[in-house]
């Protein structure tokens, strides 16, 4: 049995107004996250951290495992430098209750 070269186009060109809209790029995110990898903020978070004595402002719960803490904005800062870098704005919360309860009230807004 011979090789199949090629295959025969049979279907030809998709009329445009088919073809694929040009979706934008999901991943592509704003430049304010590059803030969240800068030594200065490392330092604010663990500021944050310290001045609420490791414990959710949400449900109270101490945690020690200071990876399972987010410096959260009270106030989401969507790239105003100024609410940012605010430590007043920052709030100490457990990773549960940022994940859930906090991003539901900022979808909610």
């Amino acid at each position: 049995m011979g090789r199949l070269k090629a295959m025969p186009a049979r279907l030809g060109r998709m009329p445009e107004r088919l073809q694929r809209v040009a979706e934008p790029d999901r991943d592509a995110r704003p430049d304010y996250h590059a803030w969240y990898k800068t030594a200065a903020w490392q330092r604010l978070r663990w500021q944050v951290l310290l001045r609420d004595r490791f414990t959710c402002q949400m449900c109270c719960v101490i945690e020690g495992r200071k990876g399972q803490l987010v410096a959260d904005h009270k106030h989401p800062h969507r790239g105003d430098e100024g609410l940012f870098w605010d430590p007043d704005n920052l709030q100490c919360l457990c990773k549960t209750c940022h994940d859930s309860t906090k991003q539901r009230i900022d979808r909610a807004r």
